[in-house]
């Protein structure tokens, strides 16, 4: 009866498996049409004699350098190429056909290749066949340009940061410059197919070709590692020829940080002369850019005077979770956190300190202080009493006192050592709190290799690293505006959010993080002062927003991290925190400056929303400690909820008024989207990610599940005849999220490329029969009966956005994919199905897989009915016939066996 369970989560069901009925692809561009008909003659003589041109340029560069004494440092034979190629085109077609190898895939089917003959030989026979329609040729049609250059400026433009490529022609010779260098290294193997048995094939026949397929990809593992190693050796010569420094190398030994399947970073300290060398001639770089500062002001106002404080923590259970903070190190003797700091664990891992300065120098309250009393206290700071501490901390330390990490430890490599350092400790943390961001907006070209390491993390270990998405700063240098810039620009309050200067700041931009905006706590005034936020749950006025790279729905989710706050004036005084204490988060701070309150309200950032996320999340693997990481992610965003004016947007878009003119309607888009923008899927809550009510259930799968590319998996809810009858009327409001996570591959600018198998989901419709949600979903499922094709759910996003109540975001472009809908009870099916679909991304490999995990909530809005115990019953009982199938299904094998 109801009343009579825990309000445990319930199973998802996985109902059927096999091919995914997956999408045609898009048609041949105009370009490779006309390539391929009335230009074929022009296109082909244009390419040969690019090539040709290209060639020589290439050759009389070589010359000049030799020339010039540059036989040495070498530098590899092989010659850089941009080329433009049809969209649609399979990248492996280029090493395939021309042997290039692919250095970086670029937008708007822009490539950059290498090739090792720079005669160019295969690709120009091919080019010179095409005129005269030798077979195998056609698929130089589909290579619009190939740029021969001299100069270098297209690919100069396409691999130096914006900054880099304004000052590339004043470059001093002379001058040392600290650069991040990304270099390919996946050489122009690749897996190949997996062979298919033939009908009339032997076993020693079948085996023989598995055998061979197996030594070539063997072959093709090994090579990429051969060619990582001998272009890191290559590297190495170069820097010592320049007498200069590779400074995230660690003791001159091994790369250790930044390195991926087919790519390695390096950070250098070269001279100018060394560094146009490099670029120039060094056929494997995809990018150089600038050292990004790592940007974490402290907005303070006037120091409170407050009394002792009467608390006396009581250390955490034995067995709680644990979330390291990555940070400026904490004040573990401070009274509020001692009992829960795990202090046996703690590391500096700053170069030229000992690995026991771990203490918080960021003067006057302290940085990580602040983030792991957050992590502890959420926004419930006592102020007496004796409260146990939910978890234990970790500390890593990897900022100085200047709040800032300096130029010889590279962001990648202090995340990795401090990831592995606490996942492989006695207490195995998955939990990770990383506020710490560059000081601008991220770069979309590639994905950085700081927020590459974090989806690499991922990828190889169970762990969540929950990642701040930034700050504005008070005022900017062009391009990287701040808030005054804005306001002098004419650009007001939440308006400048939308700006580019305003986007996610580094590593904000990674897949895999999970990454949290603030919104301020409500409107507040004090003397001259008033807080930017007009309503409750407003954007930050500093907080930075989405999209992410590839537009990808960043930040996932937002936290109370305060308000910046201006003044009456004209023009407007600013700060950006700590003025107005009701409109900052109350903080453990440190008091080893000085005299100084244990808690206060002085400052303000997004470096203190993650930290209650992160939270959260340590409660959700309390209460689901078997279950992964990806799953505390999962359950997470579906928690979160909009605030209400931002949800009163949604309610209209569903239920516009009547008469509503089209320039209201979309005003009324164009406000849902910038609340996206600042929001994300909303404000988690802890509660709705770890329990249940008799109106609310979530349903979620148990442990990992692996997808190949092209696979469909199937899961089925059956809903209770009570929850739809005829006669009943109620809302539903019903969330899915999919978390996934794959192997990543720098090299690639674009979101199905970047990922080596990429996942999304859909959903069954309102009055769709189950049997043709499965013919619909999958490649082999048939149904006999006419179809009931039902009607879409009005979610929130969709996979197309043009379907989505907010058109500027679809749901499957990131690793977690949230959406929700509301709809009438009597609508619903007696059956709700999800089906999880894998795709190729760049592997080959038959055997690659993601890993997932899925969320299915629903909930009574109107609280009119119960819903968990119908629901749970249901689910019982379609397990027990699941389970029966299956061992009816295994009796027949066994009968057939024997027979």
């Amino acid at each position: 009866m109801p009343g009579a369970h825990n309000f445990e989560h319930l199973p998802l069901l996985l109902r059927f498996q096999g091919k995914a009925r997956l999408r045609g692809g898009g048609d041949p561009s105009p370009q490779t049409l006309a390539n391929k008909g009335a230009q074929r003659q022009a296109h082909s003589v244009a390419l040969d004699t690019a090539a040709q041109t290209l060639s020589q340029n290439w050759q009389a560069r070589k010359a000049q350098r030799q020339a010039a004494g540059l036989a040495l440092p070498d530098v590899p034979a092989g010659i850089p190429i941009l080329l433009q190629i049809d969209t649609g085109l399979d990248l492996d077609a280029l090493r395939a056909k021309f042997e290039f190898e692919i250095v970086a895939e670029q937008e708007d089917g822009y490539v950059i290749v290498a090739s090792d003959d720079i005669q160019l030989t295969a690709f120009r026979n091919m080019a010179q066949g095409f005129a005269v329609t030798v077979h195998g040729s056609a698929t130089i049609a589909n290579v619009h340009a190939l740029f021969d250059d001299p100069n270098q400026t297209d690919r100069l433009g396409r691999i130096l940061s914006d900054q880099l490529m304004a000052s590339w022609g004043y470059i001093d010779e002379d001058q040392h410059y600290i650069v991040d260098v990304g270099i390919a290294c996946v050489g122009t193997q690749e897996i190949p197919p997996r062979p298919v048995r033939g009908k009339r094939a032997t076993d020693a026949q079948w085996a023989a070709k598995e055998y061979e397929w197996s030594e070539r990809r063997a072959s093709a593992y090994n090579e990429w590692d051969d060619i990582k190693i001998e272009r890191e050796t290559s590297i190495r010569k170069f820097t010592e020829f320049y007498q200069a420094e590779i400074l995230h190398m660690r003791d001159s030994a091994d790369f250790d940080a930044g390195v991926l399947p087919d790519s390695f970073t390096v950070r250098l300290k070269i001279s100018g002369k060394g560094l146009k060398d490099f670029v120039l001639n060094y056929p494997y770089i995809f990018e150089v850019v600038e050292p990004e500062d790592i940007a974490l002001p402290q907005h303070l106002g006037q120091q409170g005077v407050q009394a002792a404080t009467a608390v006396a923590p009581v250390a955490p259970a034995a067995d709680a979770p644990t979330v390291c903070v990555i940070d400026s190190g904490i004040q573990e003797a401070h009274v509020m956190l001692q009992p829960g700091i795990d202090q046996i664990t703690s590391h500096c891992f700053l170069p030229g300190q000992a690995a026991t300065a771990v203490a918080d120098e960021v003067a006057p309250g302290g940085h990580g202080t602040r983030v792991a009393g957050a992590v502890l206290y959420g926004e419930a700071v006592p102020s007496d009493g004796a409260p146990q501490l939910p978890f234990w901390i970790q500390n890593a330390r990897v900022l100085n006192a200047q709040n800032a990490m300096p130029v010889e430890l590279f962001p990648p490599e202090a995340l990795r050592k401090a990831v592995e350092r606490f996942n492989d400790s006695p207490r195995q943390t998955r939990i990770f709190n990383h506020s710490i961001n560059a000081r601008s907006y991220c770069r979309t070209r590639y994905m950085s290799s700081w927020a590459a390491e974090i989806d690499q993390l991922c990828n190889e270990r169970d762990v969540l690293i929950v990642q701040s998405a930034g700050n504005l700063p008070l005022q900017g240098t062009p391009p990287f505006l701040g808030i005054i810039d804005h306001l002098t620009a004419g650009r007001d309050y939440p308006v400048y959010l939308a700006e580019r200067s305003a986007r996610i700041a580094n590593p904000g931009q990674s897949l895999q993080a999970l990454t949290v905006g603030s919104i301020a706590y409500d409107a507040a005034e004090q003397g001259a002062w008033r807080s930017f936020a007009t309503q409750p749950a407003g954007p930050s006025a500093f907080s930075r927003t989405g999209p992410g790279i590839w537009n990808v729905i960043k930040p996932e989710v937002v936290e109370y991290g305060g308000d910046a706050a201006r003044s009456s004036n004209a023009p407007s005084d600013l700060q950006a925190g700590g003025v107005i204490p009701a409109a900052c988060p109350n903080l453990i701070r440190s008091t080893l400056y000085g005299p100084g309150p244990a808690a206060d309200r002085d400052t303000a950032g997004t470096s203190y929303a993650a930290p209650k996320v992160a939270r959260i999340a340590a409660q959700v693997q309390r209460a689901l400690p078997a279950e992964p990481a990806l799953l505390y992610r999962a359950l997470v965003v579906q928690s979160a909820q909009w605030p209400a004016w931002a949800e009163d947007l949604l309610t209209r878009l569903r239920n516009p008024p009547p008469g509503m003119a089209p320039p209201e309607k979309q005003a009324l888009f164009a406000s849902a989207s910038a609340a996206f923008r600042s929001l994300g899927f909303g404000v988690p809550d802890a509660a709705r990610a770890t329990t249940n009510t008799d109106h609310r259930t979530t349903l979620i799968t148990s442990g990992e599940t692996g997808i190949h590319a092209g696979e469909c998996h199937i899961y089925q809810v059956p809903i209770p005849a009570e929850l739809r009858q005829q006669a009943d009327d109620f809302d539903i409001r019903i969330d899915v999220t999919l978390s996934y996570v794959a192997q990543p591959r720098r090299t690639r600018r674009n979101l199905r490329r970047y990922l080596s198998t990429w996942v999304d989901w859909k959903a069954s419709r309102l009055g769709e029969g189950l049997h043709d949600f499965r013919v619909r979903a999958m490649k082999d499922a048939a149904n006999g009966e006419a179809p009931l094709p039902g009607t879409t759910l009005p979610w929130v996003l969709h996979d197309k956005p043009q379907d989505g109540l907010i058109h500027d975001f679809k749901r499957n472009s990131g690793t977690v994919q949230k959406d929700w809908a509301v709809v009438r009870s009597n609508s619903l099916p007696d059956h709700f199905c999800i089906a999880v679909v894998g795709h190729q991304g760049w592997s080959y490999d038959p055997d690659s897989t993601a890993r997932y995990v899925l969320a299915v909530t629903f909930e009574i809005l109107g609280s009119e009915i119960t819903i968990y115990e119908p629901l749970r019953a249901a689910i019982a009982e379609l397990q027990a016939q699941t389970e029966a199938e299956i061992e009816d299904t295994e009796v027949e094998v066994e009968v057939e066996a024997t027979e």
